[in-house]
């Protein structure tokens, strides 16, 4: 997929959202995990991994051609952190709370931004959509359910 298609698909994301700000796509995340997209408070910007997020997708969906609906709902998630209301709340929170807290604060902030993602991106199966949310969220439940800090 070129720049071009991405840049295409991020304008019909945005497109009838009332929601101002930078995207940038880049190549890869600078680090050894697999980011697919970054949400920026301080900057209310969002980079998106294209590298990352088309390994992702091949790793969710071998074999298959999911790669434009895989980047829809993987920028329309972090979409739904910039559109999160209670997100500068609960980042708040976060620096004062404990462990056992910040694990449920972080579970909270990312459902919430999937629920506002799965909002957004109405074309896109539920059942694919779904897919990518629940394999997102693993962590952060597992962190819950464990008292571990996901990576």
């Amino acid at each position: 997929m070129t720049k071009e298609r991405y840049k295409q698909i991020i304008d019909e994301v945005v497109g009838g959202l009332d929601c101002r700000l930078d995207v940038t796509l880049e190549d890869a995340f600078p680090g050894t995990r697999l980011v697919g997209g970054k949400y920026s408070m301080k900057d209310h910007s969002i980079t998106m991994f294209l590298e990352d997020v088309n390994e992702q997708c091949l790793r969710m969906f071998p074999g298959e051609d999911k790669a434009e609906d895989y980047f829809k709902v993987v920028f329309a998630h972090e979409l739904g952190h910039a559109l999160d209301e209670e997100l500068s709340e609960l980042a708040d929170q976060l620096d004062a709370a404990d462990h056992a807290q910040r694990n449920k604060l972080m579970l909270r902030i990312e459902n919430n931004a999937w629920v506002i993602a799965r909002r957004i991106v109405t074309d896109v199966s539920s059942v694919f959509f779904e897919e990518i949310k629940s394999s997102s969220m693993a962590p952060y439940q597992q962190a819950v359910e464990n008292k571990e800090v996901p990576a």
